[in-house]
This record gives structure tokens, sequence and C-alpha cells, in this order.
């Protein structure tokens, strides 16, 4: 065992000598050596002469004196002179890179830069982030082109579904480059977006019926500049040109089952123009969109808002500054003047008009070069954004003409985080922009005329508040308030009601009439179909304080108004208005001045109140055996209906499907009726209608209204005059009261039994005898409902006698008790 033990031991051994003997003797590559010699001679061709140089060190060390002591200063020498190069190397490269922006900022352009990197970013972002944000923003945009731009061919067109797809645009296919104009720096990029995945449906109603338009195919081709603003705060973007639009259309259901857009011709045309009208007049330069990239998302809609706008200066204007000009005669028309002859002169008189949409107001005529107006003005936005146009006019010497001299542009934009944009053109084409942080904040901007830099126009812009569709408001300090504006929305065709109502008070009126007028003025209300008229009032600031009621549609109705002068050949039209209830907030009074569109001035003064009429007052009150009680009183200002200058007037009464009416009141403008009704108070509607009596013709009208009893306090008599609406002038006297006896007998809990027992009393015998006059009148269906209230006054009654009888009973024990106590307490004869 030792002996075989032994063997092992030595072969291990000679394995491990071998083994050393290969370490050492390792083998040597020449041609490796070769190699990395030659390519260090080719980097550093002076290493070569290193080892002669080592030589001759060598030689002075061991021959003339010894250099030992040299080494670490050769070594530090060296080190500092590696440090210094490297240090030299970094500066360049510094100086190359500080170069290159300032050549990037100076060079009005750049060479063209790849863009695979930001189409391979928009092909992952596309689909699930940029995609939905455009189709939610640019559907309220198509929905209100579509609305005013339809062809003769469609009546009516809707919008039912809109989203631009999964497939992104091609931004950049040739490259893209920096630009400069003044200060500002724009990016010059190429877009393509050709796409049939899309999903944009229209129903249009033709004259041979309703079919379904689908736009199967778009293909938008130009290019894009953008331009950061307000230390990248925001970008605007615009197209260079109009570019090129392409839409493929079918009809039917979409799809393989899609008839071909041929079946009715003009429409792929007309959407193509209508789409490149749309673009001209919004991101074609000069005109550029913003988008707002805040820090904060609030996550809120604004739906409108108020802005004041104050025309200050302007300066350097000159006739020879215009060289052709439009001259708007007295009669429309439009004649085009040359001011190349013309000379500056005291004569020179300018004004400007601001226009926003359809409202527009004009400042007053100055001379001068450089005139000064100081002039503010109210105006309403009727969306998120909006533009504000400038537009310079000169007066012409026989006061009856004046000639259009040129115009600017300033946009303003609604921000996510409750700002607000400002940007206009500036001279050469630069940006002038602007940002508000707050409502509230003042913004001044000096606006030069389009195609002229040389005269400028100085405006202030102060947006007052935001409203938004959830009924808040932004004003200054970011405070919220209750009052609102005048706010565009969308015409509904389909009128479903939400069980609120809507109570506008027409208040007062300033600036309606011109100061030689002396006609009286009223106001037409119209929301959905309903249509509400105050009465006349004269002066040029009047007066009405007249309060009306809707009922509320949904699906963005909105308010319109309409002003009048009455006239004796027919009454002038003195301008109109909208106003957008969304976001009315229940109970909250929203205290709106609402300018007149269409026409220089003149502004309403309303109150807006949104209710919402809970089932109490809907319809519970007829199972509580509820009533409503109508007392005609009177009228006054009534039409006359006779050739002889009156009337026989009379009233029907409609409560739901039941009818009444009043005596005839002869030859009289201010009837006396003096009548009173009564109904089962089941929430319908109580209208009156005032008839002119004729024995032998038809029966004529001279007004109706509608009584608002829904909202009056159980049990309280309302007094008031309402106005006739459909005719010029008349009113109607009437007391309302919602009788409820249940809430009478609940009210009346706290009185002693007795007491309530003779006012029960006192109530049975008046309606007895109620009762006795309408069975003698004949009248049986009042008769049958006045039953009734008797049946309720009887269980009221019922009630009080067991109550008293409880009370009898409590109190006789309570004497049992004190008398058993007393006889208790009391001494005891021993």
């Amino acid at each position: 065992m030792g002996f075989e033990s032994l063997i092992q031991t030595n072969k291990e051994s000679s394995k491990i000598h071998s083994y050393m003997r290969k370490m050492k003797k390792p083998s040597i590559d020449m041609r490796e050596i070769t190699e990395f010699l030659n390519q260090m001679l080719v980097e550093k061709p002076l290493y070569p002469l290193v080892i002669p140089l080592l030589f001759v060190l060598w030689s002075i060390e061991k021959w003339v004196f010894n250099l030992s002591n040299w080494v670490p200063l050769a070594v530090a020498v060296w080190a500092t002179i590696q440090y210094g190069s490297h240090r030299q190397r970094i500066v360049v490269q510094d100086l190359n890179k500080k170069w290159k922006q300032l050549i990037l900022q100076t060079s009005h352009t750049t060479p063209l830069e790849h863009c695979e990197w930001l189409n391979k970013l928009l092909i992952e972002v596309w689909p699930n982030f940029i995609s939905p944000k455009l189709s939610l923003k640019f559907s309220s945009i198509v929905e209100k082109r579509l609305k005013h731009r339809k062809p003769k061919l469609i009546e009516k067109i809707e919008l039912l579904e809109f989203s631009l797809g999964s497939c992104p645009p091609i931004l950049g296919m040739h490259g893209a480059q920096w630009l400069s104009a003044g200060d500002q720096r724009f990016i010059r990029m190429g877009c393509d977006w050709d796409t049939s995945n899309i999903s944009i449906m229209l129903l249009a109603k033709l004259a041979m019926g309703s079919t379904r338009i689908v736009v199967n195919n778009v293909h938008v081709k130009g290019d894009l500049l953008l331009s950061p603003i307000l230390d990248g705060k925001a970008i605007l973007y615009s197209f260079v040109s109009t570019p090129e639009v392409r839409i493929g259309v079918a009809f039917g259901s979409g799809g393989s089952q899609s008839l071909p857009a041929t079946e009715v011709p003009g429409v792929s045309s007309w959407l193509v123009k209508l789409c490149n009208d749309s673009l001209n007049k919004t991101m074609v330069e000069p005109r550029r969109r913003c988008l707002y990239l805040p820090a904060v998302d609030l996550r809120k809609k604004a739906v409108g808002g108020v802005i004041h706008v104050t025309v200050v200066t302007a300066g350097s204007l000159s006739r020879n500054s215009f060289k052709r000009r439009s001259r708007i005669n007295d009669d429309g028309s439009v004649v085009v003047a040359d001011n190349h002859n013309d000379t500056m002169g005291k004569d020179f008189h300018t004004f400007v008009e601001v226009e926003l949409e359809d409202l527009t107001r004009r400042t007053l005529e100055v001379a001068g070069p450089n005139p000064t107006w100081d002039s503010t003005f109210n105006m309403v936005l009727h969306d998120d954004a909006g533009v504000l146009k400038f537009n310079l006019y000169e007066c012409c010497s026989d006061s009856l003409n004046y000639d259009y001299l040129a115009t600017c542009e300033i946009k303003l934009r609604y921000c996510d985080d409750d700002s607000t944009v400002f940007w206009a053109v500036g001279p050469d084409s630069s940006v002038i922009a602007k940002h508000a942080e707050f409502c509230g904040k003042e913004v001044e901007m000096v606006v030069p005329f389009e195609g002229i830099n040389s005269a400028k126009l100085k405006v202030k812009l102060t947006l007052k508040e935001w409203q938004y569709s959830d009924g808040l408001h932004s004003l200054s300090g970011l405070q919220l308030s209750s009052r609102g504006s005048s706010l565009h929305g969308s015409i509904s065709n389909f009128q479903p009601r939400t069980g609120r109502k809507i109570y506008v008070t027409v208040v007062e009126g300033k600036d309606l009439l011109e100061k030689e007028k002396s006609a009286k003025s009223y106001v037409k209300l119209q929301y959905g179909k309903t249509i509400q008229r105050t009465r006349g009032a004269a002066n040029s600031h009047p007066a009405w304080n007249q309060k009306f009621e809707f009922e509320e549609i949904s699906d963005g109705e909105y308010l319109k108004i309409k002003c009048y002068n009455e006239d004796m050949f027919g009454d002038e039209n003195i301008g109109g208005a909208r106003v957008n209830l969304e976001g009315l907030i229940d109970g909250v009074v929203r205290d709106v001045w609402v300018p007149l569109e269409k026409v220089n001035k003149g502004e309403v003064h309303l109150e807006i109140e949104m209710v919402t009429i809970n089932d109490y007052n809907q319809g519970s009150m007829a199972s509580q055996g509820g009533l409503i009680e109508l007392v005609l009183i009177e009228g006054r200002d009534l039409v006359a209906a006779d050739i002889r200058g009156t009337s026989d007037p009379y009233v029907r009464v409609q409560y739901g499907n039941l009818k009444r009416r009043t005596k005839v009141m002869y030859k009289t403008l201010t009837p006396q009726w003096h009548q009173t009704f009564e109904f089962p108070d089941d929430g319908s509607l109580l209208a009156l209608h005032v008839k002119d009596h004729n024995a032998l013709l038809p029966t004529s009208s001279i007004g109706d209204c509608i009584v608002e009893y829904q909202r009056l306090p159980p049990n309280e008599m309302s007094d008031k005059w309402i106005p006739l609406q459909g005719v010029k002038r008349g009113e109607i006297h009437v007391q309302v009261t919602r009788k409820i006896p249940q809430l009478q007998k609940k009210v009346s809990d706290s009185e002693p039994p007795s007491s309530r027992g003779q006012k029960i009393s006192t109530q049975m015998k008046q309606t007895m005898m109620k009762i006795r006059s309408l069975i003698e009148e004949e009248n049986f269906e009042e008769a049958s409902m006045i039953l009734s209230e008797l049946e309720s006054l009887h269980d009221v009654e019922q009630e009080c006698i067991v109550q008293l009888e409880t009370e009898q009973m409590l109190l006789l024990n309570k004497i049992s008790e004190l008398g058993q106590e007393i006889i208790n307490t009391s001494p005891r004869r021993p």
C-alpha cells in the first residue's frame, strides 16, 4: 500500500515539474511584436529616439556625473507639461462648443438635420397620448365649422365620430433646420400625414333622406414652422404656406359596405375647401396657433371669458404708409383708391374698430399722425380662445364715408394652469408674446399693422375672468365668483329637459338708443322654442326689471337676446347677443352685462339663476291634497284689437288639461276681473291666454303668459304683474297661492287644539259656502275639487278631536295622581 502511494506521488511531482518548465519557456510571437512597433512608429514617430536618448543618459551617468538627483525634477517637469497640454485640450473643446452655439444662434439658417429619432418617438407616443388629445380638441373645431359652412345640397350635418387613429404624421422627412427672424428662432420641417387609419363619421340630412359620410383617407402635406416663446413655456406653430390637402370620402356605415363618394358629388371638394379655409384663417403664416406647456394642469375646461380691451394710441400714421386703401361708402360699396400722392394734413382723422367674432366696438375719431384714444371696451369670449382684430379707418371730409387703412391681430388662449397667453405678429414676421399668470393682470402690447412696420398700435388687455363648464370662475387673485359672462354655446337640435328651471331677469340696458331718438325699446329672449318679451321702456338707459322662466335644455343650448326699437312701420333691430348657460350653479345668481353684437355699442344687464325643482315641488303636492289658487285681478295697457281702438278682453286659463275662462269686459284696455280659480297642484303648466271677444268673428289673441308657481312658498300668496308675450305691450295682475292643507296642519301643530279646531271649523264653513255657490253655478268640476279640500279639513278636524280627547285623558290622570300625592303627604291624625 505504501509502495503504490509512493509511485502516485512521483507521478504528480513529475507533472508539476513539466508544468513549471513550460512556464519558464514562454512562446514569443515576433510577428505581433513587429506589428506593435510599426503601429507605434506611425502614431508616435519620435518614440524611436527614446532608446538613443537613454543610451546617452547612461553614458553621462557612468563617465561624467551622477543624474540620480535630477530624476525627480525631470519627472515633475514632465508631469507639469502633460497637465498643461491636457487643460489646453479641454479649453479648446469648450471654445469649439461655444463657437458652434454662437454659429447656431447667429446664423440665419442651419444645415438640415435628420429627424428619424423624432418620428420614432412620435410613433410610440401618438396612439395613446397625442391622438386622443388632438381628436378631442379638433372635434369641437370641426363641429363648429360644419354647422356654419355646409353646402346647399346638405340641409343639416352633424359630427357623429372623430378619431385621428394610430398612424402619426411623418415630420422632417428631408430634415429640419433652424431659421431666424430678428431675435426670434424658428425650426422648419416638413410634415406629411397620409393615413387611412382614421375614424371620422358625419350624419348629413339631404332632401332625399339622411346618410352617413365616412372620411376614410386624409393626406396633408406642407412645411411646418415651430417657434418657442416665453422662455420655452409655449410653442407657436403654423404652415409656411397653404398645405396640400386630399380627403377621401365614402357613404354608408363605414368599412367595406361604404359606397363611393361619387354618389353625392361635391362633398369631397367641399370638405377639402373647408379644411383649406380653416387652415388659412388659423395656422398659415403669419397666423399661428399656440401650444402652451404648463407646469401644472388644473384640468378645467374653459367655455368663455370676459376681457377688457383698451385702445391707447397709435404712432407714425401717415397716408404715404398706406399705398392703397379701400373706401367704404355709405351705401356699402367698396372703392379702391391710390394714396401714393396724398400728403399728411390736419384733416387726417382716424378711428379704430375692435372686432371679436360678431362683437364690434369703435373708438372716437381723433386727428393727427399719433392719435390717442384711451377707449376701453367690455368684450366677450365665446370659447377658450379668441382673435382680437383692430381695424384702422380714416374718416373722409364728408363724414359719411370712411377708408379702411390697415389691420392687426392679437390672439389669446386659456392655459391649463389658469393663466392666459397673448401673442401677435411683430415687425418682420417676428413674434410678440405676453403671459398673464392670473386673471385681472393687465398686459400692454405694441403691435405693428400688417405689412406696415412703421405704423404701430398700443393696446392694453385685461382678462377679467374665465368661466368653466363646472360653473366656477377664475377672477383676480384666483378667487371664485358667482358672476358670469355672456358666452357662446352650440345649437342643439334635440332638446331634452333636465328638470331644472332657469330664471332670467332683464334688469336694464345702456347705450341702446341714439340721443336724438326717443322711441321705446324692448328685449326678446329666446331659449329653445320658448320666446319671452319685456315691455317697452323709453330712454337710452331703459330699466325693465322683468323676470322670465325657462325650462333648462341640455346639449349646450344658449339664450338668444335681441333688442328692438318700437316703430309704427316695423320695429327696428338694434342688436343681439348670445349667452351660454353652461355651468350654472343651483341657487347662485349670475350677474352679467351682455354687450350687443353686430352693433357699435349697447349692453343689457341680466341676472340669471338656475334652480332645481325637487320632487316635493314637482309631484308630491298632489298626494298631499295641495291646490293652486289663482286670482285674476286686472289687466293694463292691452293691445287694441278693434277698429275703434279698444278691446273686449277675457282670459282663458289652461292648467294641464283643465280649462277655465273669465267674464268678458267690454270696450276697455284696462279690464277688471277679480275672479278666483283653483286647480289641483300636480306640477302642470299654468298658462293665461288673453283673448278679444267677438260675437260673429273668431276671437283674436292679444297676448299670452305663463304663471310661475312651483317655487312659491307653501300657503303664501304671491302678487305680481306678468307681461304678455307675442304682443308689443300689455300686463296681467294676478295673485297665486299654493295651498297645502297638511303643511297647514304641521305649521299649526304648536297651537292649542281648541284654537286649531275653531280655525278648521271656520274653514269648513267657508268651503261649504263655496261648494253651494259652485253647485248653483252648475260648476260641478270645480265643486268636486273643493270637496277634496273639505275632506282634508275633515281629517284634520278628526285629528284635533282625537288630540283633545288624549289631552283630556292625560289631564284627568294627572289630576288623579296629584290628588293621590296630596292624600299621601297630608299628616294623619293619631
